[in-house]
């Protein structure tokens, strides 16, 4: 009988009592947290720097926004973080830490959890959401609308909702008060649905079982429909955790993360921190008043909608965390969250045979939107590779793991604005790369 040597019958000893069930085990090369550099250690221009710098200066100056916070990093390192304007109507100043409504940025965060747990073999992405939410049998396609008294003629969907679906906004659900489709709007409305943001008393698990009993847009699978499918995912990952989804993602995600800033509704200690949703009225910056959701959502009301297409608020320095394990592929802090295969999973074209927007600049990934190699082409785009979302409230990001790299820059607005949302800053961004 072979005996094994003394220091693989050691190791093999450690491997054995090691849990390896845990999606954010440390890893074995720690990676540090984000910290700030010179420009010039991580090949960034400061004279190109200080172009973005007056950049956003001008901007807040002329009064095209009221304020911004803008953040850069490259290889792991910031070389550009400020803040500008206000952060209300009083004329408070913009802070470097202030917290954003960061609405439609959540999906990426409520992905990343869906991963976690699908890493850990609790299903598979092509499971159908039924299996899992009974309440999605019997799944229908909405034929037409009586305007009159709001019913509506259906035919029955042929495929199941599948996890995929949800995450790849291919389902057919819509997405109710923001939907493009009128009838929609009515449908959802009529039903009582919370489509993104409430300070009413009302759960996920409440919402979600009203909207599994309306209608689809189309055939689960066959065209990409913004929708309020990762609010499903977000009610899903509490019956597949055993978790509220607030405290999932803050002991799986945020903690781990260092994302000390990012919550559904913010402790009372923090919330002089929020930024004033603001619109310009008579040319000034005023702030905005309640239409169909209260702004003060994060920070009054029953706090308990967790919407997990939509609800988070963060800052940028928190958001730029979890960019950072993604371009790390899945680590940090010391923290693995993913396998480097399952980010590489996440960031590959899941709808190809769908063309997204109307051009094949982009795809649509398990978390992300992500540029092609057509995007990459067009430039302005960033590197094939660079994945990308936005907000309600006029927050952006985008990171490029090719030159990795992180341009975060958020506003906090409603209606229209007399400045280009991201492009010029994207633009300028690439330009800083000098080594």
């Amino acid at each position: 009988m072979h005996k094994l040597p003394i220091f693989l019958f050691s190791a093999f000893l450690l491997f054995i009592v090691v849990d390896t069930s845990y999606a954010q085990s440390i890893s074995i090369s720690s990676t540090q947290k984000l910290s700030e550099a010179p420009p010039s250690k991580v090949g960034v221009s400061e004279k190109r720097l200080a172009r973005i710098d007056a950049h956003l200066q001008k901007n807040v100056a002329d009064g095209n926004v009221p304020g911004v916070v803008a953040l850069i990093a490259r290889n792991g390192k910031i070389v550009y973080h400020k803040a500008y304007g206000q952060a209300d109507e009083t004329g408070r100043p913009l802070q470097k830490d202030h917290i954003f409504r960061i609405a439609s940025q959540t999906k990426a965060i409520t992905s990343t959890a869906v991963m976690i747990l699908w890493e850990e073999g609790h299903f598979d992405l092509d499971d159908p959401i039924e299996k899992y939410i009974p309440e999605f049998k019997e799944a229908v396609i909405l034929d037409s609308l009586i305007a009159a008294d709001t019913t509506y003629l259906t035919k029955p969907a042929e495929k199941k909702i599948t996890i995929r679906h949800l995450l790849t906004h291919t389902s057919g659900i819509g997405y109710g008060v923001i939907d493009g489709d009128p009838r929609m709007k009515k449908i959802y409305a009529k039903a009582g649905v919370t489509d993104l943001y409430t300070t009413k008393d009302i759960s996920i698990e409440q919402s979600i079982k009203k909207l599994a009993s309306l209608p689809l847009h189309h055939e689960p699978g066959s065209k990409w429909t913004y929708s309020e499918g990762l609010d499903v995912l977000g009610y899903f990952i509490e019956i597949i955790s055993g978790m509220p989804f607030d405290q999932f993602l803050q002991t799986r995600i945020f903690d781990p993360l260092g994302m000390k800033d990012t919550y559904f509704y913010l402790p009372q200690e923090k919330a002089e921190r929020l930024v004033a949703v603001q619109h310009k009225k008579d040319g000034k910056w005023q702030n905005y008043p309640i239409t169909f959701y209260d702004p003060l959502y994060p920070i009054k009301g029953a706090k308990r909608f967790f919407s997990g297409g939509a609800g988070l608020s963060s800052t940028v320095q928190d958001y730029a965390a979890f960019l950072q394990m993604y371009l790390n592929k899945g680590t940090l802090n010391g923290h693995r969250l993913l396998s480097r295969t399952t980010v590489d999973v996440i960031m590959k074209n899941q709808i190809p045979d769908i063309n997204l927007w109307g051009s094949k600049e982009n795809y649509h990934g398990l978390a992300f939107g992500v540029v092609a190699e057509r995007g990459a082409a067009k430039g302005g785009q960033g590197s094939e590779g660079t994945f990308q979302w936005g907000g309600y409230f006029n927050t952006q990001y985008f990171a490029d793991p090719q030159e990795q790299l992180i341009g975060i820059l958020f506003k906090q607005t409603q209606g229209p604005i007399d400045e280009d949302p991201l492009g010029k800053f994207k633009r300028m961004i690439w330009s800083i790369i000098v080594d």
